[in-house]
């Protein structure tokens, strides 16, 4: 192993200790339970609310698939910031109708409101498989994601696939224990790290490469001119209705998302969701730091074999060991931290719904109930992530594949979701037969080589589908089948979930 190697390993393995002692610090004090460890008991203020939802969207695709997109296509990735940003605006109003209406009722999931919303454990079962299938790839993601980043960093010292273990391991581990308290306080340490990193990396690496941002971009409007129009360089589907149907698609879907539905439930109240809508599109601005590096690398080795390295390869050519460890550390926490997330998340979404007799089975405050749904969580949790860790090591194209559908096919919970709490005649009927219509379109168009189509993303043909085939269900007619003892009926009342009581929190 050189000394540049040693260096870079020594850091990583450094950082992966300390990561591991952070989560399981935040655990000190804290009752166990399933509330407890899959919203962190509902407690979380303004700033630790930030700290993990900034955790959750600066990911390894900032530090890959960022500076990768804007070196292969350009303009086009600017649909990243775009739909962060408005989903933030959608995010400003639904998010506290999402935490009123789980706190009324102890919701801990996007498939807990569908359950009490429709008095279903059927659809919300079926909401929390589709929120598995589209969730998994994301995992994978990201522990393929952290396994190149190390590999680069250390200098191919640490093989990926080890890299990726270790990682894993860490995180499973900090995750069991500390359930999202645990996530948030290790999402705190890789923020102030990617602050740091992103705003040395924006001003050091185009001055040693092109003079400074200036040059760079005389130099692109000169020799790149087709990287800073739309359709981009080698995709001309992706032009301006791709643009925009992706950006609207994306921003009502993000809200959704498990991982941050969890987010949304674990805050102290709905003013720290509004002010963190607020506050979380400055974080945005940081997405702009990778994309300009990738064109930094289109002008400096506009050769590169893999577009996605173009970050790490521009940051271990020009820095020295020890600080592109550093970059490295902070690479891998963007992926250690969505990665704990995202796997907290389906064990919720097992741990409660499927397996542990869902929202009828834990009404009621019964504390062995509760923990037999977290211990289920648990085991859902590390079972979820061997199973992403196995695609990642030995099938690394299997589960990405579906990668692609990801938030075409979240959007089709929206309406059972989010229209569900705001449209009093939807049936359990008409969102089933609509969350099934829009996610069999998203596949068949997709399969079929049809995304996007006639320019627009797909999802938003499956979205449509979804929307058109429950009003028609919904607005039938058919006699609706009364809900269990105790849920929520089809047309609430006002009072507990109902507009009116949504509408009137502070």
């Amino acid at each position: 192993m050189s000394g540049n190697a040693a260096v870079a390993t020594g850091i990583f393995a450094v950082a992966m200790v300390v990561t591991l002692a952070v989560g399981l610090a935040s655990a000190r004090g804290r009752k166990k339970g399933l509330t407890e460890w899959s919203v962190s008991g509902r407690g979380l203020g303004v700033v630790l609310i930030w700290l993990l939802m900034a955790g959750e969207t600066y990911t390894s695709f900032s530090f890959l698939g960022a500076a990768g997109w804007s070196f292969s296509r350009g303009v086009p990735i600017l649909y990243l910031v775009a739909y962060l940003t408005v989903g933030l605006c959608v995010a400003y109003v639904v998010a506290p109708l999402f935490w009123t209406y789980a706190r009324r009722h102890n919701l801990v999931s996007v498939a807990d409101i569908a359950e009490q919303r429709f008095g279903s454990r059927s659809l919300a079962i079926g909401v929390a498989l589709v929120a598995t299938v589209f969730l998994i790839p994301y995992v994978q993601l990201q522990i393929q994601g952290l396994g190149k980043v190390v590999e680069a960093m250390t200098y191919g010292a640490v093989d990926a696939k080890v890299a990726a273990v270790i990682a894993f391991v860490v995180a499973q581990v900090f995750v069991v224990v500390s359930g999202l308290r645990g996530s948030t306080w290790v999402a705190a340490v890789k923020d102030v790290l990617v602050v740091a990193v992103i705003v040395y990396l924006i001003v050091y690496l185009p001055l040693h490469y092109v003079g400074g941002l200036g040059p760079l971009f005389d130099r692109l409007v000169i020799d790149n001119r087709e990287w800073l129009l739309f359709p981009g360089h080698t995709q001309p589907g992706l032009g301006a209705a791709w643009f925009i149907s992706t950006v609207l698609l994306n921003a009502v879907t993000i809200v959704v998302y498990p991982n941050n539905v969890a987010a949304y439930m674990a805050a102290r109240g709905p003013n720290v969701l509004r002010h963190n809508s607020i506050l979380l599109p400055w974080y945005q601005l940081l997405l702009f730091v990778p994309m300009a590096i990738g064109l930094t690398a289109l002008v400096a080795i506009p050769t590169l074999a893999d577009p996605d390295m173009a970050l790490l390869t521009l940051v271990t050519d020009s820095l020295p060991a020890w600080l592109a460890g550093v970059v490295g550390v902070a690479a891998a926490l963007s992926a250690l931290v969505p990665t704990s997330v995202f796997m907290l998340a389906i064990g919720t979404l097992w741990g409660r719904t499927i397996l542990g007799g869902g929202v009828r089975a834990a009404r009621g405050g019964d504390v062995l109930t509760d923990l037999r749904q977290l211990r289920w969580a648990q085991v859902v949790c590390v079972g979820a992530g061997l199973f992403a860790l196995a695609g990642a090591l030995w099938a690394p194209a299997l589960l990405v594949r579906l990668s692609v559908l990801s938030y075409e096919g979240f959007a089709q919970l929206v309406p059972v979701v989010v229209l569900g709490l705001l449209w009093p005649r939807m049936s359990r009927a008409g969102a089933w037969a609509g969350m099934v219509a829009g996610v069999a379109v998203v596949v068949a168009l997709n399969a079929t080589g049809n995304d996007p189509l006639l320019g627009i993303n797909a999802g938003l043909f499956g979205l449509a589908a979804n929307l058109a085939v429950n009003a028609a269900v919904s607005s039938s007619g058919a006699r609706r089948p009364a809900p269990p003892s105790g849920a929520t009926p089809n047309r609430p009342p006002p009072g507990p979930g109902s507009v009116a009581e949504l509408s009137s929190n502070p």
